[in-house]
């Protein structure tokens, strides 16, 4: 009887000793069979109670006055069945425990009963069930369990709200973090796995703002992800902050210093009242959350988030400096200071450097920001071509191709009125033919970015294509002018060929056309919008100027380069059998005048577009090179235009007959062929 009376009221000893304000309690019968012990230990975020034959196992996310602690806790010495309740009291934070007829404070100072606790590595614990086992949760209701020997309670939510948080806290959603870094990014990987990244790195703000430190300053993460949180106490006399990161000798990135101004710091007259500010700076050396649709490259995968615990800080007087240490940058690239701009709309975030002003060194770069946020140094390449450079640059490029598409409709009409002449059509027609493409090639490149900025997606796709068939039209018929002067030079029997201009016609805009028909059918995405990035030093900004042209680089790299490549082998074999031959035959003082007739020519048909081989140089030979390509390139129309007519007048000043008939030969319209 006196047994039986025990069990009824056992189960009411902690609520009778604690009354009725507890935010939680678990209760269950524990069979003790051997001496044994209570141990408590600090854990995740549930609430954990393990039973075994040797401990009654606690583990709780309510964060103890001594934290990275294990509590072991002597139990009476009688062996038997002990009731147990643990109960949380969210009003005082307090955990509590009632064996039987003792209490215990979980995580308390530590009392002569008390010790700290490290588990060995060679213990081994026998499990036992807990029976009669009832909780209560915040809702009031007393719900039963069946018997286990384990139990675990999800304290996400109230029970944790205004909780402090403790050092575990917060290295759990770093881990967290690392993990999904480090994971390789699935077949749908883009915008949405940056948010999930994004918003497990905002709950750790959230975290870093609340947590308890045991300084003034506290570091968190051995991973990719580090956490560092700096308390400042507010003061009206001027005070600079100043933190160094830890170096780091594997990294393309050494280490970085932060540098935040007094007024951050000042105390306000409406804001007496604050206690202290947290500076939380983030050190993650991975951009995996930071990519840009550009697919922008950042300075050693480094990114630092400097902020203020709840604060907006914008527009300050004095800029943040974050100096950057790293390895000598290549010749080809330059630093740019940037922060991380988040989309309203949810969408991909983006690097801008509004703001932000660069001082680069050989082996640091100073970013001096006028607000705090996210921060990172990308790499901009060809740093020897400035803003300044690449306006000069287009300014010629669209003077150069006005002129040269007007002087190719001139030259245009001047062959077609002096190509009367039987012996004088097939060599004008050709030379009409390459005006004609190099005009399409000055008029689509001139408008092509105006299509750009249209807001029709298929009128910009279709200027890529027509842009892209009049290149190789023009690349095309440079390598039939190379024939032609062959085929009139050097042959000497010169066979009569049936439709030989039609072919001629045929291979010139048939194969180019034929090439971006297939290109277009392969996926018509291959013609677009293309952005090319420019990057200004004044102010810090950058900027993308869009024409309609190819979108992917590899075709542009196979088809373009690689058939102007051959064109250009050609002509230059050509080039060299025709000097050859004049040099052999001609025996009369007119080599000269010749050789540099023919070079001239073959000059202004394609050989100075070799060029554009030296752009992937560096230095001031590809600045150079450049404009030396821009000018005689856009200006080709025109310069056939001079050519025509200084060729013509020295055909008609030839002193003899000779010389005369030599110089029929070389000139635009001569032929010994038959026409078509």
């Amino acid at each position: 009887m006196k047994v039986l009376l025990l069990l009824l009221l056992s189960p009411l000893q902690g609520r009778l000793f604690l009354g009725s304000q507890e935010d939680f309690s678990f209760c269950g019968d524990r069979n003790q069979t051997q001496n044994s012990s209570i141990i408590y230990q600090h854990g995740p975020a549930t609430i954990s109670i393990e039973n075994t034959a040797q401990a009654l196992i606690i583990k709780s996310p309510f964060s103890p006055e001594r934290r990275n602690t294990s509590y072991q806790y002597s139990l009476p010495p009688p062996l038997g069945r002990y009731r147990f309740c643990v109960y949380w009291f969210k009003a005082n934070r307090t955990l509590k425990l009632v064996y039987g007829k003792q209490s215990f404070i979980l995580g308390g100072n530590p009392s002569s009963s008390t010790t700290w606790w490290k588990e060995s590595q060679n213990s081994e614990r026998t499990s036992s069930s807990i029976s009669n086992v009832s909780y209560i949760a915040k809702d009031g209701k007393n719900t039963s369990l069946e018997s286990a020997s384990h139990y675990f309670f999800d304290c996400r939510g109230s029970y944790l709200k205004d909780m402090p948080i403790c050092e575990e806290d917060v290295e759990e959603q770093l881990s967290v973090l690392d993990k999904l870094i480090s994971q390789p990014p699935g077949p749908a990987a883009g915008a949405l796995e940056q948010q999930v990244l994004r918003r497990k790195l905002q709950e750790l703000e959230k975290t870093l703002a609340k947590v308890e430190l045991e300084g003034q300053n506290q570091t968190f993460g051995k991973a990719t992800v580090h956490a560092t949180v700096l308390r400042v106490q507010p003061t009206r006399a001027p005070l600079h902050l100043a933190f160094a990161s830890q170096r780091e000798e594997d990294g393309e990135v050494h280490g970085f210093v932060v540098d935040l101004p007094s007024s951050l710091f000042v105390m306000e007259k409406e804001r007496e009242d604050v206690g202290e500010h947290r500076v939380l700076l983030m050190d993650i050396s991975s951009q995996t959350m930071f990519q840009d649709e550009n697919s922008s490259h950042v300075l050693g995968d480094k990114v630092v988030g400097i902020s203020l615990v709840d604060r907006v800080v914008a527009n300050l007087s004095e800029p943040v400096v974050l100096t950057l240490f790293h390895h000598p940058l290549p010749r080809n690239v330059t630093p740019l200071c940037v922060f991380w701009r988040e989309d309203p709309s949810g969408s991909r975030g983006s690097w801008d450097s509004s703001g932000c002003t660069t001082e680069a060194g050989s082996s640091q770069t100073d970013c001096r920001c006028n607000h705090l946020t996210y921060f990172a140094v990308l790499m901009v390449s060809s740093p020897e071509i400035t803003y300044m450079h690449r306006d000069y640059l287009s300014i010629i490029s669209y003077i150069g191709c006005l002129i040269s598409a007007l002087a190719s409709i001139c030259t245009i009409f001047f062959l077609y009125f002096r190509s009367k002449q039987r012996d004088q059509m097939t060599s004008m027609h050709i030379h009409m033919n390459l005006l004609a493409a190099i005009f399409l090639l000055d008029v689509t490149f001139l408008i092509s970015e105006q299509l750009a900025s249209s807001s029709s997606e298929v009128v910009c796709r279709a200027g890529g294509l027509f842009l892209h068939f009049s290149l190789l039209s023009c690349l095309t018929w440079m390598g039939i002018e190379g024939y032609n002067l062959y085929r009139l030079v050097i042959e000497v029997f010169n066979a009569y060929h049936d439709h030989f201009l039609l072919k001629l016609c045929l291979v010139g805009w048939g194969l180019p056309f034929s090439c971006v028909t297939l290109i277009f059918l392969a996926s018509w995405t291959n013609y677009g919008p293309f952005s090319i990035p420019v990057y200004e030093s004044v102010g810090g900004r950058s900027t993308n100027a869009t024409i309609c042209w190819i979108t992917s680089p590899l075709i542009h790299n196979v088809v373009n380069l690689g058939f102007f490549s051959l064109v250009f082998l050609f002509n230059s074999v050509m080039l060299g059998a025709m000097v050859r031959e004049i040099l052999r035959q001609n025996k009369k003082g007119h080599q000269l005048k010749h050789v540099l007739a023919l070079f001239g020519l073959s000059i202004l048909l394609g050989i100075p577009w070799a060029l554009v081989f030296f752009s992937f140089t560096s230095g001031v030979f590809r600045l150079v090179s450049l404009y030396i390509f821009t000018i005689i390139n856009s200006l080709q129309g025109f310069l056939i235009f001079l050519w025509y007519w200084t060729m013509v007048l020295q055909a008609r000043k030839s002193p003899d007959s000779q010389s005369s008939s030599d110089s029929v030969k070389l000139q635009p319209n001569s032929s010994q062929g038959h026409p078509s």
